[in-house]
């Protein structure tokens, strides 16, 4: 479903009913940047998400004492020499 994009007078007007007044210079960038939120918007919604379950859903496994401190705290997947644990 594809809705016609916002035009300045329009968007002054949902700010205005927003109580949020606008300069008339910004009528014309307001509009352009909710037109593009619009679009990104529309394009996340046509996502095939599949199965994917929702973030609400996902339930942290807390570390082991084996695998909680490695010793690795560069983050490159070895120790390197020189860097102290912290």
């Amino acid at each position: 479903m594809t809705t016609p994009d916002l035009s300045p007078a329009e968007s002054a007007r949902w700010a205005l009913r927003a109580g949020v007044p606008l300069d008339a210079g910004r009528h014309e960038a307001v509009a352009a940047t909710a037109n593009h939120i619009h679009g990104v918007l529309a394009a996340l919604r046509n996502l095939d998400l599949g199965e994917t379950v929702p973030a609400a859903a996902y339930h942290a496994v807390p570390a082991t004492a084996a695998t909680a401190h490695t010793g690795n705290e560069t983050g490159t997947g070895t120790k390197e020499a020189g860097h102290a644990a912290v």
